[in-house]
């Protein structure tokens, strides 16, 4: 019986191993595999698959899997990756057309849809994005980023009356009008605008409790769809601050934890891989391990997102891009807890930078092959 296993396992290694190489097929549930060293401050370091390893998983990725991948609860998929995509980010044609342009493009169905919102004047998931997330035969999940801009952090946490008056309206119009689990991510990136003196109502413990209070008190409301999400900024500068672990509100109101993320094609600051743009490290702050391993120190159990990602384009370095969406592939199986990704699409942010993913013929070609990957083919139920 082992002998015949072992014929069939061989034949079919060998099948795929013409289409494929190793990484290009893998499709997840990687945490025993994943190959980790411990650093002097005891945060797991991700380091390089060694051969062997790699023939392994190639064995592994070869041979049929039973079952396929679905969300199952607060959206973490059963295994592989979901794939989103923030369409037409910072431009008026962020929406419906943006999405359809992507899709086109990119040949294939995006499972997340990421838009923005701030303020207390529009409720949310507005009817453009109930019918994004509805649409027959493309269903998908929302994920819905709100930035309050009312009051302070210390004083939505202490209850500001306007802010409390919204919350208590968005959370009805979501109980009344959108039942399906959404991303909901509060205030992404805030580390930016830590302000770390007594009184300043923007220190890292206010946003804590900032965000505690939005949770609880849509949850208390009726909004109990929401799927929550911390997104951080990853920022270097910003992650080795000391008061960069009290910005966590507490397992019991973050269900995924979020970072924005971005490669850049010029040599310097953010030019590598796809390990670097996961655990970037700076040579100022030598026992940072990284965003990735320092999540998976501080919070093993929570799933991981990259909300933002991209490649800014450089026309002096034309072939980064591709180059990169390749190493995505390569490396994703290296990244056991990443359980969605998320792609920042637009032709300038604020310094004018383009992550257009056809902003070559090459990159447009390996993104569309990047998509393709069985690991990222999640059913949304």
């Amino acid at each position: 019986m082992r002998q015949i296993f072992h014929v069939a396992a061989l034949g079919t290694a060998l099948t795929m191993a013409v289409a494929a190489t190793v990484t290009w097929a893998w499709t997840g549930d990687a945490d025993r595999t994943a190959p980790v060293a411990i650093t002097s401050d005891s945060a797991p370091l991700v380091r390089d698959a060694e051969p062997a390893l790699g023939r392994v998983v190639a064995a592994r990725a070869a041979a049929p899997r039973a079952r396929r991948c679905v969300t199952g609860y607060k959206l973490v998929p059963t295994c592989g990756i979901l794939w989103g995509v923030a369409p037409g980010a910072r431009t008026e044609d962020h929406g419906f057309e943006a999405l359809a342009d992507f899709e086109r493009k990119t040949g294939r169905h995006q499972a997340i849809y990421h838009a923005y919102h701030h303020g207390t004047r529009q409720l949310f998931p507005t009817p453009q994005e109930m019918a994004i997330a509805r649409q027959p035969g493309k269903k998908r999940v929302l994920l819905l980023n709100w930035k309050p801009e009312s009051a302070s952090w210390a004083r939505i946490a202490r209850g500001d009356r306007r802010t409390d008056a919204f919350l208590d309206r968005l959370a009805g119009h979501i109980h009344r009008n959108f039942r399906e689990p959404f991303f909901f991510a509060i205030h992404h990136e805030a580390e930016d605008q830590v302000r770390e003196r007594r009184g300043s109502g923007y220190t890292a413990r206010d946003y804590a409790a900032m965000f505690r209070h939005v949770v609880n008190r849509l949850r208390a409301h009726g909004a109990g769809n929401l799927v929550t999400v911390l997104v951080h900024m990853a920022y270097v500068p910003h992650t080795t601050k000391s008061w960069f672990s009290d910005m966590y509100p507490g397992d019991d109101v973050v269900d995924w934890i979020g970072f924005d993320t971005y490669s850049y094609s010029d040599p310097g600051y953010g030019h590598g891989d796809f390990a670097e743009l996961l655990n970037r490290r700076s040579a100022m702050k030598p026992r940072w391990p990284g965003f990735y391993n320092w999540v998976r120190a501080h919070h093993p159990r929570k799933p991981l997102m990259v909300a933002e990602w991209g490649v800014w384009f450089s026309r002096r370095n034309p072939g980064h891009m591709a180059a990169f969406y390749r190493e995505v592939g390569r490396q994703i199986g290296h990244f056991p807890a990443i359980k969605a990704m998320v792609h920042f699409e637009t032709p300038a942010n604020q310094k004018g930078q383009d992550s257009s993913v056809d902003s070559t013929p090459a990159a447009l070609r390996e993104y569309r092959r990047l998509g393709k990957l069985p690991v990222f083919q999640v059913t949304l139920r």
